[in-house]
């Protein structure tokens, strides 16, 4: 099998949102604003619940026309390190989607405790608090960088990742959990694309390139929506769900956003990977393949294995990986320019 997900495809087994409260938490972010105007324009959900901690973005959010008029929207002010306050915004909410994080390599890096916090902890009680008032189904956002991780944030996804999949043995099977592991956003704030074009606008003379060996995953927005909201209706729970997405050279990246400016490589930062990788090879083991995604899926759980199989999944070699570098799925520079242009339209 060898395609890649398609955002275009709408999957039969996507969950009919039309009546059902759904939560997203982080949601005044990149992906929690585009998923909220995916439900708005596709459902009539009975609640939609921005749940963040920041009172500025939450107003900015209601003042955008994208999200006025909808009497099914919800603003909850709240931190995933609340339990109390998490379990109070997920009363009668049947979906949650948890994208809050601190993201940021460096910043996890310098801030430690307060990453373990937010991403660790923060898991926990998204996990207690929806085991409280009996949701039903939870896909929690993760990260490349979860796999092998070598920086603070990867770990603290990973251990995240580990706390989503063994809430299906905590719940006793009503919430269940899931986890969608994906690389680079294209079009989100977080990318490095932002970053590229504030120097061209800046009339900086040369674009620093860490390593021009790097390599990364990359997705839009939109698939990430899409992909989503597919696991969301075709998880049994316990999986990690890998889109199969491209891969890019960032001397590519770099070279679609400022193909005027010459690239200066200053070397990798503290925490950065030079490739990074979604299913590594002792996870392969325990993983199926799907034609659109990988389904990494726990190695003591032989019928949820069995199921799959029975879906025309398939087993996957032995030694795989599934890393940037080694990808079959590549994007040139106009395939790029390409990917943001429909990305941001």
């Amino acid at each position: 099998m060898t395609s890649s997900f398609d955002p275009d495809y709408l999957d039969e087994n996507a969950p009919d949102l039309n009546g059902m409260s759904v939560m997203i938490t982080g949601g005044t972010g990149s992906f929690g604003q585009a998923f909220i105007r995916t439900v708005l324009t596709r459902y009539k959900p009975r609640k939609l619940i921005v749940f963040s901690r920041d009172e500025l973005k939450q107003y900015e959010m209601q003042q955008n026309p994208d999200f006025q008029g909808h009497e099914c929207m919800r603003y909850f002010i709240g931190d995933v390190r609340d339990v109390d306050r998490l379990e109070m915004a997920m009363r009668d909410v049947d979906y949650v989607i948890h994208a809050a994080a601190l993201k940021h390599v460096p910043a996890a890096e310098y801030n430690p405790f307060e990453c373990i916090r937010t991403n660790v902890h923060g898991a926990e009680n998204v996990v207690t608090a929806s085991i409280r008032t009996n949701v039903k189904r939870i896909v929690a956002l993760s990260t490349d960088k979860a796999a092998n991780p070598v920086n603070l944030y990867g770990a603290s996804k990973l251990a995240a990742d580990k706390i989503f999949v063994a809430g299906n043995n905590l719940s006793g099977g009503r919430p269940t959990y899931a986890v969608v592991r994906y690389g680079n956003v294209a079009g989100s704030r977080g990318s490095v694309v932002p970053f590229f074009r504030r120097l061209v606008d800046t009339g900086a003379t040369e674009v620093p390139i860490t390593d021009d060996r790097m390599t990364r995953f990359w997705i839009t927005i939109t698939q990430g929506v899409e992909f989503v909201l597919s696991c969301l209706g075709n998880m049994e729970g316990g999986e990690v769900f890998v889109p199969k997405i491209p891969s890019m050279k960032v001397t590519d990246v770099a070279g679609a956003i400022a193909p005027e400016l010459p690239q200066v490589t200053v070397g990798i930062r503290p925490g950065e990977k030079l490739h990074e990788i979604m299913v590594t090879e002792d996870d392969a083991r325990s993983t199926v393949e799907l034609p659109d995604r990988y389904v990494i899926l726990p190695s003591d759980n032989t019928a949820l294995r069995e199921r799959y199989i029975a879906r025309n999944a398939t087993a996957l070699e032995e030694g795989f990986s599934y890393a940037s570098n080694t990808n079959s799925h590549w994007l040139d520079q106009q395939g790029f320019r390409d990917m943001l242009a429909k990305a941001e339209a």
